[in-house]
């Protein structure tokens, strides 16, 4: 695969966990619904800190990620309703398969 493969973290808030599961999830969905530049995107939940959750997400470019995705409304609307389960923001990185390993 070729592109953008993006990591984001998150830490809900401990009372929230399931709440952060719930939305992240829904969110997960509207993209994979809405926006045909999106080539999957993988939750995790860590095993021994179940506040944690790690997306997996495949991007055309990290471009593409920041640009028309991040100005998405379900984007948008997700980001001004995270305060109330997520702990703070999210941290992003941008990756890129290396072939032949």
């Amino acid at each position: 695969m070729s592109g953008a493969v993006v990591i984001v973290s998150y830490r809900a808030l401990p009372e929230r966990v399931d709440t952060a599961k719930r939305e992240i999830g829904t969110l997960i969905a509207a993209v994979q619904a809405i926006e045909p530049d999106c080539g999957g995107i993988t939750m995790l939940q860590d095993a021994s800190d179940p506040a944690r959750f790690t997306l997996i997400e495949y991007w055309p470019s990290q471009e593409t990620f920041l640009g028309p995705h991040m100005q998405q409304p379900h984007i948008q609307s997700f980001i001004q309703s995270a305060g109330a389960f997520l702990a703070g923001p999210p941290d992003i990185s941008f990756w890129h398969p290396v072939g032949g390993a």
